[in-house]
């Protein structure tokens, strides 16, 4: 029961009691204030290995918070109460509140204006902006910024994503001499490393706009929910250390035939480093157990997973050894295509491209690689330098454009006045200050209004959207050259 009554209250303040740094904002504000206007973007830091950014993730917060009448009598005094206890005085704005419930049946007096998701964005440029539509509420534009903010996660985890797809599709196109398969050649392993069932269903969907591989089920399930898709991502069965480890270390042997006879049809991964990955590849798959092996097929291939160990050292000799290779249409090697392996143990942007440059001779054909932490949790808000800024302003029927200027940090400036997106006569995206852009140019969409959600987006959408260009598929462009890349398709003024 205790239970129960804390998941009612949280339902109760999902809204109202979303953070506490905006909580007492409204009595800051000059007088008169009718309108505050702020915009949200992944501003440029030099070094940084990031050019661009994937644009993912709006639509379910707009979905999942603020879509319909999310404000009720309820919340309002739940709110009242808890803020009342928390700051020790009386600082919530209950009469504010109240006339939102009254005014506009609860629903937020909002626009919201984003770049469509999926898109590829530089960074420094406006991603989306905030307004208020009723000049009574204009505290309401900062007020949900820590909850829009949050933008920052799954934009970082898909711009990740995208940027292992940039790696292995150059690789897989230089060594095989197409892309087939490279939507399935980055596996998401990231569920049991996140922090929170939020953050594995965000990130999990975040890495399904690039690739179809995954076994973060809540992403699948947020994909299902909020983007349209019934189905966005697939996996194969596997083994765990558990299902070989019971049998004892003698019975290794019997562990692997055990997979094998259980899942005679269909791809199966074998985690093979409970004991000694070496042995288990040359004398356990290669010798006692090769010839079932060698009875399966590429759709019922054998995916061997080791688990530690340094990523760049590859088993792939010892299995040639074994198994035998050929030579595919570009001249590289290949395995038998009822035998690959999975690379998932220490994979990140960096070792990726480390056991890609180890495995020379070989096509990427071979390998495929699961990713969890660095894909899901080893990333801040920092990682992109995501933030949620003020630009414009009306008081007393006169608007004024606002910014800050830190002395002690000047990459913390940010931007003037209402904001636009444009592709300039050069073909570069470009972000218009001071509300000099033209609407008939600008990319940005409004994409919630007064409380409704007016631009839907599907999964199938993003993904074509977020779909790699020549260029960067290109075997001859290196991926880890970002200044050779920003300055081709960044205009650094805006």
């Amino acid at each position: 029961p205790q239970s129960r009554d804390i998941q009612f209250t949280l339902l109760m303040l999902e809204f109202c009691l979303l953070l506490v740094f905006q909580i007492t904002h409204y009595k800051q504000y000059p007088p008169n204030v009718s309108k505050i206007y702020s915009y949200f973007e992944c501003r440029r830091k030099k070094g940084s290995q990031f050019s661009e950014v994937v644009f993912f993730g709006l639509q379910y917060l707009l979905k999942k918070y603020l879509t319909g009448p999310v404000i009720t009598e309820e919340k309002i005094q739940e709110a009242k109460l808890f803020y009342q206890m928390h700051f020790k005085q009386a600082v919530f704005d209950e009469e504010g509140w109240r006339k939102v419930l009254e005014k506009h049946d609860g629903r937020l007096p909002i626009r919201i204006k984003a770049v469509p998701e999926g898109r590829i964005i530089p960074r420094g440029n406006v991603l989306f902006t905030v307004e208020n539509t009723d000049p009574s509420f204009y505290w309401l534009t900062n007020y949900i910024e820590t909850m829009l903010v949050q933008m920052w996660y799954p934009i970082t985890v898909a711009t990740i994503s995208r940027e292992f797809k940039k790696i292995l599709a150059k690789h897989l196109k230089a060594t095989s001499g197409s892309l087939e398969g490279l939507d399935l050649k980055l596996h998401d392993f990231g569920y049991r490393g996140v922090s929170s069932q939020e953050s594995a269903a965000l990130g999990g969907a975040a890495h399904l706009v690039n690739f179809c591989s995954t076994d973060t089920v809540a992403g699948l399930l947020m994909a299902q929910r909020y983007y349209g898709c019934p189905m966005a991502g697939f996996s194969i069965p596997a083994a765990e250390h558990s299902t070989i480890i019971s049998w004892g270390r003698s019975k290794e042997k019997e562990a692997f035939e055990r997979v094998l006879d259980q899942f005679s049809s269909g791809p199966v991964s074998v985690v093979s480093d409970s004991y000694d990955i070496f042995n288990a590849c040359k004398h356990i798959w290669g010798d006692k157990l090769k010839e079932r092996v060698m009875e399966r097929s590429q759709d019922s291939c054998l995916v061997i997973r080791p688990d530690s160990g340094d990523p760049a050292e590859t088993l792939i000799e010892i299995l040639e050894e074994c198994f035998g290779s050929s030579l595919n249409s570009v001249g590289y090697k290949v395995l038998p295509s009822y035998l690959r392996i999975i690379q998932g143990d220490g994979i990140d942007l960096h070792s990726v491209e480390e056991v890609r440059k180890g495995d020379e001779g070989w096509s990427a054909e071979n390998v495929f690689f699961g990713c969890g932490s660095a894909l899901l949790q080893k990333l801040n808000r920092d990682t992109l330098s995501c933030a949620f800024k003020c630009s414009y302003v009306e008081s007393n029927g006169k608007g004024m454009d606002v910014y800050k200027q830190p002395v002690t940090d000047p990459s913390k400036g940010s931007k003037k006045g209402r904001l636009s997106l444009r592709r300039n006569s050069d073909g570069f995206l470009e972000t218009v200050e001071r509300g000099a852009g033209k609407p008939e140019e600008d990319l940005l969409v409004t994409v919630f209004e007064n409380g409704s959600l007016v631009k839907d987006y599907s999964l199938e959408e993003i993904r074509k959207n977020a779909r790699l260009r020549d260029e960067e598929m290109n075997p001859t462009l290196h991926n880890h050259e970002p200044e050779l890349l920003h300055n081709h398709i960044i205009n650094g003024i805006h």
